[in-house]
Parts: C-alpha cells; sequence; structure tokens
C-alpha cells in the first residue's frame, strides 16, 4: 500500500494539471499526510482502494475516477449478500425510497441504516462519486442510484440493515429491519426504480430520436432538448446531421419571429467538440472561444511504465508518439512549468455567431447531471444577457474544469486503475456574482421537484418555466 501511494503522488504530482485547480499545496499535502497516517492502520484491500478514492474526489474534477481491477469487480458481481435493497433518491432535502415494490412505502424518508444517521452515510459515499470543485448536488445524482454498492465499499457487507424512517403521511419515526440481497437484485430492483420514467441517467435509456428534439410549447415559446453533445467530430455523419438540424430549428425560430426559447440540457452530461459550441452559435450575439486559457503540465506523457494501455505491445509507441505530438501542437508555451496553448492551437481560435442565432429570451434548464461538455455549453449561455437559468446546480464547474484528453494509470501492486483528464482549462464565460470558482453552474432560479411531483412523474422545473413565461408575456 505504500509503494502503490508513492506512485499515485508521483503520478498526480507529474501528470494532473488539476492537482491544485481547487486546493492548495498545503490542503493536498495535508491529505497526503492523512493517507500514510490511514495505510498505517488498515488492513484490507477496501481500506487502501477508499483512501484512494479520497485522494483522488479532494482533488474537485468530475473527469477523476478510480477502478477496482476487473477480477474484483467481476467478483463483486457474484456476491449472494450483503447489499442494501432499495434504490433512493433526493427530494426536497430528504433522503427517500425509490422504490414502490418494497417492505418500505415508497417516499418514506430515511432517518438512520444501522444506527448511523443517514446524512453522515451520504457525507462518507462522497468519495466514489466526482464533480467539480466542492459541488454535491452531482454526488447526490451518482450516489442516488450506486447507493448500495458505495454503502458496501465503506462499510463491508451487512446480513442485515436497521432502517428508521418516516412515511410521507406521517412524523412518526418507524424502525425496521431488511434482509440484505444480492449485487444483482439490487440493480434489478434500481432498474425497476419508481423515477426511471421520469430519469434519463444512462445513454441506453434514450431512443435514438430523444438524443435532441425540438418542440413548441405555445405559438411563442419553443423547447430545444439537448440531451448529449456525443455526436462525433466534424466529420462523423451524426455531427453532420445534428447541425443540419439546429440549422432547420433555428431558422424556422427566426422565420417565425419566436419570442421564447427554452434550452433543456438537464440530462447533458458531455459530450464531443464540436457539438457544444455550434450549439452555442446559435445562442449567442459574441464572438466567443472554446477555452481563454488552457495548459498541461507535462511535455511528454510521464511515467510511461504505469500507463494502462489497452493496446497490444506492438502498437503502444504509435499511441505514446501520436498523443505526445498532439500536444506539443496544442500546447506549444512552455511558462513557469506549464505548457499552454497559443493563438494557433486547435482549441483556442475565435468563433463567430451562426447568422440565425436567436436574439430572444432563453431560459435555460439544469441540473445536477450537467456535466463536462454540456457545463461547459450551459456556462456560455448561463452567461448571456438573455438568459435566465432555472434547475439545480450542475456537477460540472462555470469558469472551468479539466477535460479533453483522459489518461489511466495502473498501480504496480493493487492494480487499481485511475483515470483522470489532464487539460486544464478556464471557460469563456463572463464573471458573475452568482457564480462561483469551485462549484457548478448556480441557476437565477432554483427550482427542484417537489415530493408530490415525484410522486405523479411531474416535470416540476419545466411546469415552473412555461408559467414563467405565461405571466411575463401577459
Amino acid at each position: 500500500m505504500k509503494k502503490d501511494l508513492e506512485v499515485f503522488k508521483d503520478i498526480r504530482l507529474k501528470a494532473n494539471s488539476g492537482l491544485y485547480k481547487y486546493r492548495t499545496k498545503k490542503q493536498i499535502d495535508s491529505l497526503y499526510i492523512w493517507a500514510e497516517n490511514e495505510i498505517d492502520k488498515a488492513s484490507i484491500y477496501r481500506d487502501f482502494y477508499n483512501i484512494i478514492c479520497k485522494l483522488t474526489d479532494f482533488e474537485g474534477s468530475l473527469h477523476n475516477s478510480t477502478s477496482l481491477p476487473s477480477k474484483f469487480r467481476k467478483s463483486l458481481r457474484e456476491e449472494s449478500y450483503g447489499y442494501f435493497p432499495y434504490p433512493i433518491k433526493w427530494i426536497e432535502g430528504k433522503w427517500r425510497i425509490n422504490f414502490d415494490k418494497g417492505n418500505i412505502p415508497l417516499g418514506a424518508e430515511i432517518i438512520s441504516i444501522n444506527n448511523e444517521k443517514i446524512y453522515d452515510i451520504i457525507t462518507n459515499l462522497y468519495k466514489y462519486y466526482t464533480t467539480d470543485g466542492v459541488n454535491t448536488t452531482g454526488k447526490r445524482i451518482g450516489i442516488d442510484i450506486s447507493f448500495s454498492k458505495y454503502y458496501r465499499f465503506n462499510y463491508g457487507l451487512k446480513d442485515e440493515f436497521i432502517i428508521e424512517y418516516k412515511t410521507i403521511h406521517s412524523n412518526e419515526i418507524k424502525k425496521t429491519s431488511l434482509s440484505s440481497v444480492a449485487y444483482k437484485d439490487f440493480y434489478k430492483n434500481v432498474n425497476k426504480r419508481y423515477s426511471k420514467p421520469f430519469d434519463y441517467v444512462n445513454h441506453k435509456d434514450w431512443k435514438e430520436n430523444e438524443t435532441y428534439t425540438y418542440e413548441m410549447a405555445n405559438k411563442h415559446t419553443g423547447i430545444l432538448t439537448v440531451n448529449d453533445f456525443g455526436l462525433g467530430n466534424e466529420e462523423n455523419p451524426k455531427h453532420l446531421k445534428y447541425v443540419s438540424f439546429l440549422d432547420s430549428v433555428f431558422t424556422s425560430l427566426k422565420h417565425h419571429n419566436i419570442k421564447n426559447l427554452i434550452v433543456d440540457v438537464r440530462y447533458n452530461g458531455g459530450g464531443d467538440d464540436p457539438n457544444d459550441l455550434v450549439t452555442y452559435s446559435y445562442l449567442t450575439q459574441r464572438n466567443f472561444q472554446e477555452n481563454k486559457r488552457a495548459w498541461i503540465s507535462f511535455e511528454k506523457i510521464p511515467l510511461l511504465r504505469y500507463i494502462d494501455f489497452w493496446l497490444p505491445k506492438f502498437l503502444r509507441p504509435l499511441f505514446v508518439g501520436s498523443y505526445n505530438k498532439d500536444f506539443k501542437e496544442e500546447f506549444p508555451l512552455e511558462k513557469n512549468g506549464k505548457f499552454c496553448q497559443d493563438e494557433n492551437s486547435a482549441d483556442h481560435f475565435v468563433r463567430i455567431p451562426n447568422k440565425n442565432a436567436f436574439t430572444g429570451n432563453i431560459y435555460l434548464l439544469i441540473s445536477p447531471r450537467v456535466a463536462s461538455a454540456g457545463s461547459l455549453f450551459a456556462a456560455m449561455v448561463n452567461g448571456n444577457k438573455n438568459t435566465t437559468s432555472i434547475g439545480e446546480e450542475t456537477m460540472g464547474g462555470y469558469y472551468g474544469h479539466n477535460g479533453h484528453t483522459p489518461l489511466a494509470y495502473k498501480l504496480p501492486k493493487s492494480k487499481i486503475v485511475v483515470y483522470f483528464s489532464v487539460v486544464n482549462l478556464e471557460q469563456d464565460v463572463p464573471k458573475k456574482s452568482n457564480q462561483y470558482y469551485n462549484r457548478g453552474i448556480i441557476p437565477d432560479i432554483e427550482v427542484s421537484q417537489s415530493l408530490a411531483d415525484f410522486l405523479i412523474h411531474e416535470d416540476t422545473q419545466l411546469n415552473y418555466v412555461l408559467k414563467l413565461i405565461e405571466n411575463k408575456d401577459k
């Protein structure tokens, strides 16, 4: 464990440009001292995994992740007991049962599990789901689907769970015991979660024609929904089809003199350039760049002996050579140990608004699921003077993030694989008093789904926006 901790720290210092993005050197050093002390007390493999997760999460990048070896993951999937049986969901500031076929009523508020307060449990599980800066709304989204797995990682396998809860109709605290279930059975229940008709958590949940849509709410208001920017680069047929779709939509908006446009990106977790930028070109009246500033912390990929290669050995030198060449072209300027973009870098050139760009009122719907290219896009739209943002804080940052190029390293002893994106970038957005450097995008109007709407699968946020527009148009 001590050997792997040394390797892990060396990787972060030499390859991770985001190490000090949200934390000072003193804070990072202090956490490594904590980690060294924890290793002295650790006794099992899971202890070390949890230490690495804590270190990874503390940096504050949604593109950070920590993966167990495939052999270990396979053994988890085969575990026949030990897992909390039901998915849960954060609703109106409380953790509630998100399952209507179990022994605890749907919507019941969880008070404690095995004599530990639910809020303390959730705080202990934050380390497994990384977000930008100190954001926690995004962590809740990650935990609600994977709660039982994360609970097992932190607390181990349990035969039973003693639950204290309140039903939605009573303030009385009730107590019950639940038998644990197998890993596979928990995920069967996740697939049957009550909120699933309202959730778009995985791409596989979407039909092809739901990735992006446009519809008229009324004669003055349109709704553009973009659930994913994973549509390929400039030459990809999916990208070209999307560009044609955008051109058709915004030509129609201009022709019919539509006053209000709702832009819904609540389920957009990112994707490929330039889909986010092309979309923004239809929603702005200013010239813009993808990045104001971007840099990496190395000239050539460091510590190659720990890179987690997925290619056969004869192709690995080509992979490394290609990456290093791209890095040199994109980040040619060295400044104080940082390798930065210049005016010739591909992601740094100035883009202009589309000739059919929308000039009316924009209402941007955001949620904790918005991340990566989705949050870059949402941040730029949110920065427009004609935009009102509604919803919940995103997991992706407003002012910047670490993104673009991912690297994966395997720790030599534990075989744990750590992932992170190496480009530290500053987004082309204006400073706003309600936006914070170490948080997600803060909506102008905070609206979350109510318990009453959860029970009937109603879209609280969209309904709020439509009512807001109706009142303004009177």
